[in-house]
């Protein structure tokens, strides 16, 4: 996973104005390996892994990777099994010329859970292992699969050309059983349940050219595409809404589970579309030594119908969006370099609200400025940076039922960001990082200005660090530890309460007992202290996880 801070719309389309994850696949080898992983956990947790990749014919390359998982949980009833396979062959078709191909089939079970409820706005009322759904509902069911073949070309030393097509599908089956309402007595949980079976395919295609070339004393890396996508989206949903002679509910102190489930009603039907066109262009440009201005701008057009199937009503929507973004950095040393940019992004929100409507498409502006250390070696680096971000129409949970979503007027973020990471000296290794963030709606219809955004913490940070070295026996080692800070966040839209502050203590050692055998141990949250990730209203609390330990054996040939 590599994390791209800052803007990128106008290459990569629609997105976040703050950065976007790019998800970096295994690639095949053409010299043979064999990597085989197996890992036992707390609470019943265990893993194993193969990777197996090398030389097919002369000019083809294979590799494979699958993976069978099995965890538990701190929370009652919830553990999840996953199981992936991922095969991906690469072609060289000739010197100049690479076809890859890489795919995926994935399958996840795990029950829905909603967590905890907060008590009149307090937390801790009910132990963090209190499950208030229905055991007997069983997992949900997620199956997904994507392919992507890709052909590249390098037409001479400067410039080269790619074209790629991917699809993927998924989809999600299953019942749950989810928290409605706290009663006045503050221990009966009202329940509603439901049966989803929601489908989803995405088909696109992206061709694009890069180069370099001068003109007089300026150079050029440029990058010049094209990409469109189809995506469809069906969602079928059955539930029934407690009701006076039916609440389905549950006692949060003494739960008694087992109840005769209610019978369910139609209440969401919809087969969403979207399509997309998008060009896009980028130039980075060197002026002299010290100077690099990079502009780009990126151009979208799309297309959103919605057959509500229930009302037998359709609505649609066509929008048009220029996404520019331009950035300068100057390199005031070997060691140091300012940076700024600005950019604007552009989103199609997927989905309908309780009307049954299509939401308005997220946009979104942002303006970061910084500066970026390095040490003489370049082993040590560092970034801190100041940044304001504004969108509009951005999802939050609707405030009469958060079983739906209702677009936002506008929300702003703003804050400081300090990143280092690096290797001091012989033995150790440090990583670390700290950020403010002042995060609020600053227009809305229905929220009031300057409410805080959902689960976004003021202060947050993190640092680890590693001690390596060579191991009497065997060939090396390495132990360490890590703290992570989250501070008190908004635990619903209106801000009627908060998630508590929490600081979590971890540890990790591996040995590298020689070429092909490794050990690695790891302890999640030392003191086991209890902690909640994140929350949608106050009946909707997701507790984080306890001390979890995990040792792991890797073996490479």
């Amino acid at each position: 996973m590599e994390v791209l801070k800052g803007p990128t719309s106008s290459l990569y389309g629609s997105g976040e104005p703050g950065g976007s994850l790019n998800i970096v696949t295994k690639q095949p080898r053409f010299q043979p390996g064999q990597t085989y992983d197996l890992e036992v956990g707390s609470r019943d947790g265990y893993r194993a892994a193969a990777d197996v990749t090398g030389r097919l014919t002369d000019t083809l390359a294979g590799r494979l990777v699958a993976v069978a998982d099995h965890q538990g949980s701190t929370r009652d009833f919830i553990d999840s099994q996953r199981y992936l396979v991922a095969p991906s062959l690469t072609w060289m078709l000739g010197a100049d010329t690479i076809v890859q191909y890489a795919g995926e089939f994935q399958r996840f079970n795990t029950p829905l859970d909603r967590g905890v409820v907060a008590v009149q706005g307090r937390l801790g009322a009910v132990p963090r292992s209190r499950f208030l759904g229905e055991p007997d509902d069983g997992a949900m069911r997620l199956d997904s699969q994507s392919h992507q073949l890709s052909v590249e070309h390098q037409f001479s030393p400067d410039w080269k050309g790619r074209l790629a097509v991917a699809y993927r599908g998924g989809s999600l089956e299953g019942y749950s059983t989810e928290a409605s309402a706290l009663q006045a007595d503050n221990r009966t949980l009202t329940r509603q349940r439901r049966y989803r079976d929601y489908q989803s395919d995405d088909v696109s295609l992206q061709a694009d050219v890069t180069g370099k070339f001068t003109t007089g004393p300026v150079g050029h890396e440029v990058i010049v595409g094209i990409d469109t996508y189809r995506f469809a989206n069906t969602q079928v949903q059955l539930r029934r809404n407690p009701s006076a002679a039916a609440p389905y509910a549950i006692d949060i102190y003494q739960p008694v589970y087992g109840q005769t489930p209610p019978a369910l009603a139609p209440n969401t039907d919809t087969y969403e579309r979207q399509t997309s066109l998008g060009l896009y262009a980028q130039d980075q440009l060197r002026l002299g030594e010290r100077w690099r201005l990079l502009a780009g701008v990126r151009f979208d057009t799309f297309n959103q119908s919605l057959d509500n199937r229930l009302r037998g009503t359709e609505t649609s929507q066509h929008q048009t969006a220029v996404s520019p973004r331009v950035g300068l950095t100057y390199l005031a040393s070997h060691n140091v370099s300012l940076f700024a940019n600005a950019s604007r992004s552009f989103r199609p929100n997927a989905g309908s609200d309780a009307a049954g409507n299509a939401f308005s498409p997220e946009h979104g502006r942002a303006v970061e400025a910084g500066v970026k250390l390095d040490s003489d070696d370049r082993r040590v680096g560092g970034t801190l940076a100041v940044y304001e971000i504004r969108k509009r129409n951005v999802l939050t949970a609707n405030p009469v039922d958060p079983s739906y979503s209702v677009a936002a007027g506008e929300a702003r973020s703003r804050g400081v960001e300090l990143d280092v990471a690096g290797q001091l000296g012989k033995h150790w290794r440090l990583s670390g990082n700290l950020a403010y963030a002042d995060a609020e709606i600053t227009e809305d219809s229905t929220l009031a200005a300057g409410t805080p955004l959902l689960n976004i913490p003021r202060t947050s940070g993190s640092l680890m660090a590693v001690y390596e070295d060579a191991a009497p026996i065997g060939q090396r080692y390495g132990v360490g530890g890590g703290v992570r800070y989250v501070g008190k966040r908004s635990g619903d839209a209106q801000n009627s309460f908060s998630l508590p502050a929490y600081t979590l203590a971890d540890l990790l050692a591996y040995w590298q007992y020689s070429k092909t055998v490794r050990v690695t141990l790891n302890v999640d949250n030392l003191f086991d202290k209890t902690w909640y990730a994140s929350s949608y209203s106050s009946v909707w609390v997701l507790p984080g996880a306890g001390r979890t330990v995990r040792l792991g054996l890797r073996l490479s040939y």
